[in-house]
């Protein structure tokens, strides 16, 4: 398996960098900046905006509702936001519902470049020249919002869990939900304190000792859980399998 880069170079490209002050000083995400794990800047597209009002949008050719970004203010953004970073070319990500969608395949990639831009939309969305630009588009899902910054937030935190030292307890990224080591499947049941709760009791199995037992059953849950609520994530020869 590739590994993660030990430092992630991140800039986001945003029209309202004040959203994403909180997001930087909580949590994981703050850990990784305070242990130089995460470098996280920002370059405000208002800047390379035109005109008085620093105008970074504009009419559709064509006709139609909204406003669509400039190509050149966009792409002049990101070209700051490589120079913020201090390399010649990052690795350019567009935040667009039209992205592929992200995943913890596509997190896991992305960490593993050293420098990367990302760039919130806004409005209807880009001129469609921006894409000629960047290396990969990516979206949360099947919906819309309303800007890119959540999306951003998103990445970013997904990412980070791939450097070295960020959880604290490496094994915890292994045994999560679409892991590797659980060939990508959902995660197993937790349990803790109070063994029983309003008539339901932690499984016995679980306050065993038994580790062997105990792994067969967590594998056993992880592989139903899957199967009633992902099964698009079980390859065709495991469903088959399931079915029999």
């Amino acid at each position: 398996m590739s590994q993660a880069s030990a430092v992630l170079n991140v800039a986001v490209v945003t029209l309202f960098p004040e959203l994403f002050g909180m997001f930087a000083r909580t949590s994981f995400v703050k850990r990784a900046v305070s242990e130089q794990a995460l470098r996280l800047e920002f370059e405000q597209l208002r800047e390379h905006g035109l005109g008085r009002h620093r105008s970074v949008d504009d009419t559709p050719y064509g006709g139609g509702a909204g406003m669509v970004m400039r190509v050149d203010c966009v792409i002049a953004a990101i070209e700051a936001a490589e120079r913020r970073l201090g390399v010649e070319r990052a690795h350019r990500v567009l935040l667009t519902p039209q992205g592929q969608r992200f995943d913890q395949k596509a997190a896991r990639s992305l960490a593993q470049h050293s420098a990367v831009v990302l760039v919130c939309g806004r409005y209807e969305g880009f001129d469609e020249r921006v894409r000629a630009a960047v290396d990969h588009e990516l979206s949360l899902g099947d919906f819309v919002l309303t800007g890119g910054e959540i999306p951003a937030m998103a990445v970013i935190e997904a990412c980070i869990r791939f450097i070295p030292g960020v959880l604290g307890n490496e094994l915890s990224a292994c045994d999560e939900s679409f892991s590797e080591q659980r060939g990508g499947k959902l995660e197993y049941p937790h349990y803790t304190r109070p063994v029983e709760y309003r008539g339901q009791e932690v499984p016995a199995i679980l306050r065993s000792g038994d580790h062997a037992r105990i792994e067969a059953w967590r594998e056993q849950q992880s592989l139903e859980r899957t199967r009633l609520r992902r099964p698009d994530l079980l390859s065709p020869e495991r469903k088959a399998t399931e079915e029999q």
